[in-house]
């Protein structure tokens, strides 16, 4: 996404703005600075760029309700990425890892703002519409200006060789159509008792393919494969295609610009199904895709020895859900297009032998038998 220009980024439409109902507020009482003053340094003073961010944000004063359930979202706090690092032994009291996280993980943290009135700070910010809020944020704007690299690329077709999901493609869906307010504002909507989001696969399934495909699987389903594979399979097993994985990214600080930089050793894409390692009430599966993540022992050495010593404690090949889902895929074609086809799973051959013990629990050990047709 090429950067805004200068005056995109400062812009206040001065004949709408004025009369939405954050046109009615003074600018003084989100921004701060002094608006009796004509001396715009003078006015400016303690001016606050992103009334959002913080850790007193404004909008809690008028929508109290999902501001505060925002709080303990993921996007606010970035719990996932401790969820996993921890599950890998790390400390994250740990000052080396405290300095690692803030340098290249807590630029993400997103805040109200930066989907209603503002493209994400760590996308090069700049406001949407002349200081217009908008309660749909605009999917290329805000959701993929983020989640590009994988998610945005697979759902809008931007991989070549891979067509776009189908409910981009056909139904011109955008990402709020399945990821809902509740969802990103977090659970703490809809149950203010609930616990902060520990990790994005961690409690209920949502959003569910069959919220809107109510017929999977019941009796009314007239497609056998979904009645034989129910609760075998998650959905994205039959329709999702070839999507990317990246091998070992490292972090450090760049000697020439002093700015923080990653590598990563391989980047490539496959489509592999192996066990679930989530299995539970909400995710019963037995067979998921799998996509490799991109980090090993050494990810954080830059900052220090030993930053994972639990590294094996969690699978480099982990539970995914692309975002290229096509009705007809190789693997809806005939049966055998995966029983009987070890192509189609991770086995042991396709992982590295330093990555077996950690990989244990998503390793297929046998292929499911080939069927007669």
């Amino acid at each position: 996404m090429a950067p805004l220009e200068p005056w995109e980024k400062v812009l206040v439409d001065t004949e709408d703005f004025p009369q939405t109902d954050h046109g009615e507020i003074a600018c003084v009482d989100c921004h701060g600075g002094i608006n009796t003053s004509e001396d715009k340094e003078e006015a400016h003073t303690d001016l606050v760029a992103r009334p959002s961010g913080g850790e007193a944000p404004v909008c809690v004063e008028c929508h109290e309700e999902q501001a505060v359930a925002h709080s303990g979202s993921l996007h606010a706090t970035q719990q996932g990425y401790w969820t996993v690092l921890t599950a890998r032994g790390t400390d994250p009291d740990h000052s080396a890892m405290q300095e690692m996280f803030g340098n290249h993980c807590a630029s993400c943290h997103t805040s109200c703002g930066d989907c209603h009135v503002s493209q994400p700070a760590s996308a090069g910010g700049g406001l949407l519409d002349g200081h217009l809020f908008t309660s749909n944020p605009p999917m290329t704007r805000t959701c993929t200006a983020c989640h590009g690299s994988r998610v945005g690329n697979e759902f809008m077709g931007k991989n070549e060789g891979v067509i776009a999901d189908v409910h981009f493609r056909q139904g011109r869906m955008t990402c709020i159509e399945c990821h809902d307010g509740d969802e990103l504002h977090g659970e703490q909507v809809n149950d203010p008792e609930a616990d902060p989001a520990a990790h994005r696969y961690e409690g209920i399934e949502g959003p569910r393919c069959e919220t809107c495909h109510d017929t999977i699987g019941a009796k009314s389903d007239d497609v056998k494969m979904h009645k034989l594979h129910d609760e075998i399979l998650s959905c994205q097993v039959c329709h999702s295609e070839t999507y990317i994985n990246c091998d070992s990214c490292h972090v450090a600080i760049s000697e020439t610009s002093g700015k923080p930089f990653f590598t990563t050793d391989d980047t490539y894409f496959t489509f592999l199904i192996g066990r679930n390692a989530r299995r539970d009430a909400d995710r019963p599966y037995e067979y998921v895709p799998v996509r490799h993540v991109p980090v090993d022992p050494e990810s954080f050495a830059y900052y220090g020895e030993n930053l994972l010593p639990e590294f094996n404690n969690q699978p480099t090949w982990r539970y995914a859900t692309p975002h290229n889902i096509q009705r007809q895929t190789p693997q809806t074609e005939n049966c055998n297009t995966c029983h009987g086809n070890p192509d189609m799973f991770l086995t042991a051959d396709k992982v590295k032998p330093e990555e077996l013990e950690a990989n244990s629990v998503v390793i297929i050990e046998e292929v499911p038998e080939a069927q007669e047709e």
